[in-house]
């Protein structure tokens, strides 16, 4: 492309940078703009995606019709399939009236799927089926509709890896990627940081009417070396900040310490998961584990009410004894054998009761881990963590002892 070309565009959708990677990005879209090919636009977060999908509508044949851009992890795993492909009346219990959905109303226009690797499998299914024969059925009915609909995703998670671990559709992802668009993140991007910087700053001082920032040498070179985790929309965000609450106009490397981190080399914003390697079942584990613990607490609870019911039946029978050796010493001919039978069956009756209640459920290990993690989420805050286990606070102080952690 001509860079003429390539300037008009960028200053059309306030496209800011010179770096080859986004270039290229820029070029495959208008590339492939006049094609009905589904394109897949992969990034970090906060690195711009959305403005490719508004290019590529603009520059294709369906320019004059609808464009809606939707954010698929936003929506509800209950509501998403209605918001997409519409239901009927009745379907469910909001239903009032029928709805179009968005691949109805978006006929010959571009939908632009953003976060796409967040959709459930279900509607994974009937978004690959509306690519492959531009038919879908609403939610609720019968009939098969037809749309004609230009279909670009976008997605800032590792979509092979959700494939390998069961969250995303193989046959899906190949539908989408027919045409693939890398958007480079800003660490990669060199002096387009200083760019982005300066109009930042002049959008803030024309909006709030204050004098521009301006970065030293010494604070440019630590711009241009921090990892920008959260990319272009970080660097708006910090550009504001010193914009606003810095008193200096030119800030150095001391000033801007205060809002960059020292940690250069993270590129991401908090860990969360080992980029690479087997799936962590931690969260599943310690899930079963409070819900063994609970089970454990219910089971404690049971046991304590057999207690008491057998106490009341110890009781009940040691008054039906001394009535009877009363009754005795009226009736000293008749059998005394009421108290026997009453207590007889009751120790019978509390028996089966008891038989049915596993005596241990080898939990201790499970419930100490489950007490320790609870105590570290509340940062040792005791009446907070047996809030969260359900339990009362002398009952986990004794757990405490008991398990050697206080």
């Amino acid at each position: 492309m001509r860079t003429s070309n390539l300037q008009d565009i960028k200053n059309r959708y306030n496209i800011v940078g010179n770096c080859d990677a986004l270039n290229r990005a820029i070029d495959i879209a208008l590339q492939v703009a006049n094609t009905d090919l589904s394109v897949l636009i992969v990034g970090e977060s906060g690195v711009g995606k959305e403005i490719i999908p508004r290019l590529i509508h603009d520059h294709s044949t369906r320019k004059g019709k609808n464009y809606f851009a939707i954010n698929c992890g936003a929506i509800p795993e209950g509501t998403i399939d209605s918001e997409l492909f519409g239901h009927e009346k009745g379907a469910f219990t909001d239903a009032i009236g029928e709805s179009k959905g968005y691949f109805g109303i978006a006929d010959k226009g571009t939908i632009f799927l953003d976060e796409v690797g967040e959709l459930p499998l279900a509607t994974q299914a009937r978004l690959l089926r509306v690519l492959e024969t531009g038919e879908y059925i609403r939610v609720g009915g019968q009939q098969v509709l037809k749309t004609d609909v230009r279909v670009v995703a976008a997605t800032n998670v590792n979509i092979r890896k959700a494939i390998s671990e069961g969250r995303f559709r193989e046959d899906l992802y190949y539908r989408l990627n027919t045409i693939p668009i890398q958007m480079p993140p800003l660490r990669e991007r060199g002096n387009d940081i200083l760019l982005l910087f300066r109009l930042f700053a002049m959008q803030v001082a024309e909006r709030y009417r204050l004098p521009r920032i301006t970065l030293s040498e010494e604070a440019q070179q630590r711009m241009l070396k921090y990892k920008w985790p959260g990319n272009v929309r970080q660097l708006k965000n910090i550009t504001e900040q010193m914009s606003v609450l810095s008193e200096k106009r030119e800030i150095d490397a001391q000033t801007i310490a205060q809002f960059i981190p020292d940690d250069h080399e993270t590129t991401l914003p908090a860990t969360i998961a080992p980029a690479s390697g087997p799936h962590s079942y931690e969260n599943e584990r310690e899930a079963l584990y409070k819900v063994l613990f609970e089970l454990r607490a219910n089971v404690g609870e049971l046991r304590r009410e057999l207690n008491g019911l057998r106490q009341q039946i110890d009781d009940a029978t040691t008054l039906s004894s001394q009535a009877q050796a009363l009754n005795n010493q009226f009736q000293p001919n008749m059998p005394a054998t009421i108290g026997d039978s009453h207590r007889q069956d009751a120790e019978d009756a509390e028996a089966e009761e008891i038989a049915d209640v596993p005596e241990s459920l080898n939990l201790n290990d499970q419930e100490r881990q489950v007490i320790i993690k609870a105590l570290e989420r509340n940062n040792g805050n005791r009446s907070k963590t047996a809030q969260e286990l359900g339990i009362s606070s002398r009952t986990l102080y004794r757990k405490l002892r008991q398990y050697g952690l206080t």
